[in-house]
């Protein structure tokens, strides 16, 4: 993983959300560029998880310079940290990275 520089997380399974979204902190903290995209999913917390631990973990994210896209509206207008882009557009932004993690 030493060689790894730029790593996206793909979350296309809602109930991913929370896990898509630490594990992408957890590569933040190791100094990777991460790139998480949510495919075709609207974002659903655990049990036990409200709003406000989600935008906690968005806020550090952003803070964090992670990036964070979606080609779902609701998730940009919900969330706010979400940037929307085309299917498309994510098929080209994914090949840019060395390493991908589907959830």
């Amino acid at each position: 993983m030493e060689n790894i520089e730029k790593v996206a997380f793909l979350v296309n399974n809602p109930d991913s959300s929370w896990e898509g979204i630490r594990s992408s902190l957890g590569m933040l903290v190791e100094n990777k560029w991460v790139a998480t995209f949510f495919i075709d999913a609207e974002v659903c917390l655990p049990p036990g998880k409200v709003d406000d631990n989600f935008l906690e973990n968005l806020e550090i994210l952003d803070d964090l310079e992670g990036e964070l896209y979606t080609n779902v509206q609701a998730n940009v207008d919900k969330w706010g940290f979400f940037k929307y882009i085309t299917l498309e557009d994510m098929v080209a932004k994914i090949k840019e990275y060395q390493l991908v993690v589907p959830f």
